[in-house]
């Protein structure tokens, strides 16, 4: 029975990799695979799944006016998975859409991308993922200060991390890194305290 599955994790987590084996692993068995990724995401090219380690992809670009649904049911021969990367960039319609094609067509959909955002508010894509999709699964990666699990993501600026800024500014490693609540939070206290203020 086709599910809507939603793998989430914070930076360097592996989730790109991860979709990237999950299109090979179908591929491999002769099954077609269809590949999305937001349009925003333009650190290589717009329409490219890429890996930290390498690997690279041609995806469909989505963009706020596309009707993914749509764009399956239409295909002469429907794919046997549909997979999303950078999903928490999706709108609430998407999400929508995304179910549509597991409930309408019968499809798997399976899509990756973060949770949190760096101020550790909920994306829009991620919020309605976790409301709509059948399975949930965390994909964990370790602190960048110690060795606890990651679950928030930190915004760097010269080498200091920001809490405040536009939801939406598409970088790597040098931009954000993966980090515990402990640290995300003493570091924001520290923050505030070089600020003057009192947190």
């Amino acid at each position: 029975m086709a599910q809507l599955y939603f793998r989430y994790g914070a930076m360097n987590s592996g989730k790109s990799i991860e979709i990237l084996k999950v299109a090979h692993n179908y591929e491999e068995q002769n099954k077609s695979v269809l590949l999305f990724t937001s349009a925003i995401d333009d650190r290589d090219t717009v329409g490219q799944i890429s890996s930290r380690i390498g690997l690279k992809r041609e995806a469909i670009p989505i963009d706020d006016e596309m009707n993914i649904y749509e764009i399956v049911k239409k295909m002469d021969q429907h794919p046997d998975c549909v997979l999303i990367d950078e999903s928490q960039f999706l709108r609430k319609d998407h999400v929508l859409q995304l179910a549509e094609i597991v409930d309408q067509l019968g499809i798997p959909v399976m899509a990756f991308g973060l949770k949190n955002d760096f101020m550790n508010e909920l994306f829009e894509g991620s919020k309605y993922l976790l409301l709509l999709a059948d399975k949930i699964e965390e994909m964990k990666t370790i602190c960048w200060f110690c060795h606890k699990k990651a679950t928030m993501n930190m915004r760097m600026h010269n080498g200091k991390p920001v809490y405040t800024g536009d939801q939406i500014m598409v970088g790597g490693n040098e931009d954000y890194y993966p980090v515990c609540r402990k640290h995300y939070y003493d570091s924001m206290r520290k923050s505030a305290l070089e600020r003057g203020e009192n947190k």
